[in-house]
């Protein structure tokens, strides 16, 4: 693909991502008005009423405003990561978002590393095994592993490895990179039995579609070892639904971290956002779901530009007639 292509593909992409992102913004901002009460009473959270605090909130959040000038202020400082104070604790939603973010971002690479890099390899060995007893039993463990919540598996994990044996911490985050890869393995574990079943699904269906083809059974008539065919054939061109399914193993990963992280006692945004939802704390929760919409069509923005550079047909919309 020439690169005026891609850069006219990756353009179209990001315009309409953009247009998304701005009715997902519309439609967080609205939570204040959705949520029972006044606007202030929403803004106020547990805080006592008085009139002079009633008066500095309506100031300070435009309240006086029309509803669509609320919400381009909002937007405006949201473009700028400023999503105002927290109805809670009056600190920065901004500067608490900051705080926690490096906890989740780890959980949830960790996680989805071990989704890929574990569910890839077994969905190949079913495939290269179908039908076999090898095949039933990854598929089985798949199903098992797709049907349980998250947090289910979590709390499972905790009581079996953290309190029975105590080969792992049952809370905390950890400090430091080793310390922390021991803190979140568990975690990361509860997150990527949900994930690498959808991993394993996807690559096994895959890789037994390109191994049902003429020239892979030719390449192993010629006397090509296994190995090479799956690696330099097969693998290849089954690379763009494994690819579609590692950007489903991120979002999966990510909205997965919201209770999973309450069931281990993490401090990131999971945690972050389920108090706010507790608390009614409106600002806190627009700035969270706002940045998780945010890197969710984001991913999305990346799966996309990766299709292209795998298989540029894609680009041109011809994927679906080749």
């Amino acid at each position: 693909m020439t690169g005026r292509r891609l850069a006219w593909f990756v353009g179209r992409r990001l315009v309409a991502l953009a247009l998304l992102l701005l009715g997902l913004s519309f439609l967080i901002f609205s939570l204040m008005y959705l949520a029972p009460g006044s606007p202030e009473q929403v803004l106020l959270g547990a805080r006592p009423a008085s009139p002079e605090l009633v008066a500095s909130l309506r100031a300070r959040f435009h309240l006086d405003e029309p509803f669509l000038e609320q919400y381009r202020l909002w937007l405006t400082g949201a473009l700028h990561f400023d999503f105002g104070e927290s109805a809670r604790t009056g600190r920065s939603v901004t500067e608490t978002i900051e705080a926690k973010l490096g906890m989740t971002a780890f959980l949830v690479l960790y996680a989805s590393l071990v989704a890929v890099l574990a569910g890839i390899p077994l969905g190949v060995l079913a495939a290269v095994r179908k039908r076999t007893l090898v095949d039933r039993g990854i598929v089985g463990l798949s199903v098992l592993g797709v049907s349980a919540p998250a947090f289910v598996t979590g709390i499972v994990l905790l009581y079996v490895f953290a309190v029975q044996l105590g080969w792992f911490p049952t809370y905390g985050s950890g400090s430091g990179f080793g310390d922390r890869l021991w803190h979140l393995t568990l975690p990361a574990l509860a997150l990527a039995l949900t994930a690498l079943a959808l991993v394993v699904k996807l690559t096994r269906t895959a890789m037994a579609e390109v191994l049902d083809q003429d020239y892979i059974a030719f390449a192993l008539a010629r006397g090509v070892p296994l190995r090479r065919v799956l690696v330099h054939h097969a693998l290849r061109n089954a690379m763009v639904p494994i690819v579609t399914v590692a950007g489903a193993v991120l979002t999966v990963v990510l909205t997965g971290t919201l209770l999973v992280e309450s069931t281990f006692a993490l401090p990131g945004l999971g945690t972050l956002l389920v108090n706010a939802v507790q608390d009614k704390d409106v600002p806190m929760l627009q700035g969270v779901a706002l940045l998780l919409a945010a890197v969710i069509v984001l991913v999305n923005l990346a799966v996309d530009v990766i299709y292209t550079l795998i298989d540029p047909r894609i680009a041109y919309g011809e994927g679906a007639r080749s």
